[in-house]
């Protein structure tokens, strides 16, 4: 299936298509502008841990001890999304950073998306970083949806810096109260539901989407009667270079802490990630009937719903992203 093109962004603001398929296109202005910008979303972790090695390597201890004590300061005070330095942030991080790679944004038919209904996206896969999920930052201009929220881990909200970043464009918290108040507010929800544990099953010669086991996203979509849209990034896994540990004993570890042995690096093995131009695609919503207390047999048959319609989505687009012979497996 061809999209047919609809526009390019230009400066953060989206074009829609009068009917049927649609392509958004992130404009790079600046090679060092979309640099800086992916840099401060993917690099933030990096920059934290950088901070504690230097002050313990080159700092007195009483200096190193003031150090931890501003980060421990920067993890817990108060959020404040609408700050002027936050707005600006925003939208040069939103504007370079799809630019950099560049993101496409495939709408699978734009004329099915109402601006006055709210959606609950599905996005996959995780990769190492769901970088490809900046399509929908609120500044980004590429989804044609006046509001939108994208759900990211609770664990990055404890993070000095990148808990403000995320704040500032538009990330929350993934907790069932977030998704459910933001959905009841009117913002359209984008998660990643098969999330870190994925990295688990990566692979060089597939794509993998962890769902099988996912349902707490299908069950607030059912709850508050929310259509359900699959979401494939095609090209993300090749932005960062990998190397996972194995061994039986350490993935059993890994398993039960959530944490897994990988090292992963970019461009000179740094943490900014390599180019790589990324699709988007966004299939059709799939309706689902209003339920406040669904079945486990209602939640299963949403799921092979959703299941089947991010493999179809898949196997249409493959090609046309530059990936004829790329398969998925649904875990």
């Amino acid at each position: 299936m061809v999209a047919a093109a609809a526009g390019d962004v230009v400066g953060g603001e989206g074009a829609a298509s009068a009917a049927g398929p649609a392509v958004f296109r992130g404009t790079e202005y600046s090679p060092v502008r979309s640099t800086v910008a992916v840099a401060l979303v993917l690099g933030t972790i990096h920059l934290n841990a950088a901070i504690v090695v230097a002050s313990l390597v080159f700092l007195p201890l009483r200096l190193a001890a003031v150090v931890f004590a501003l980060l421990i300061f920067l993890a817990v005070i108060p959020l404040y999304s609408k700050s002027i330095l936050g707005r600006n942030l925003s939208r040069f991080i939103c504007k370079h950073t799809v630019g950099y790679f560049p993101v496409n944004l495939h709408v699978d038919n734009i004329n099915d998306f109402d601006p006055n209904q709210s959606y609950v996206f599905g996005y996959e896969p995780h990769s190492m970083i769901a970088v490809g999920f900046s399509a929908f930052f609120k500044d980004s201009g590429l989804m044609p949806l006046p509001k939108i929220r994208v759900l990211g881990s609770s664990a990055a909200f404890h993070l000095p810096f990148l808990r403000h970043i995320w704040s500032w464009i538009g990330i929350v918290p993934a907790t069932r109260k977030n998704f459910h108040r933001n959905l009841e507010a009117g913002y359209s929800c984008l998660i990643v539901p098969g999330g870190v544990r994925e990295i688990l099953y990566m692979d060089r010669d597939y794509e993998v989407a962890f769902l099988k086991a996912r349902k707490g996203f299908i069950k607030i979509a059912v709850e508050t009667g929310r259509p359900l849209v699959p979401v494939f990034c095609f090209g993300q896994s090749k932005i960062y270079k990998w190397r996972k540990f194995s061994g039986r004993l350490l993935l059993r570890i890994a398993q039960a802490v959530n944490f897994v042995p990988i090292i992963f690096w970019g461009r000179l093995g740094s943490p900014v990630p390599f180019r790589q131009p990324l699709h988007v695609v966004v299939g059709r919503p799939i309706e689902v009937k209003k339920n406040p207390q669904p079945s486990l047999d209602e939640i299963n048959e949403v799921q092979s719903q959703f299941i089947s319609a991010m493999e179809d989505l898949f196997e249409r687009y493959k090609a046309e992203a530059g990936y004829p012979d790329l398969h998925l497996r649904v875990l």
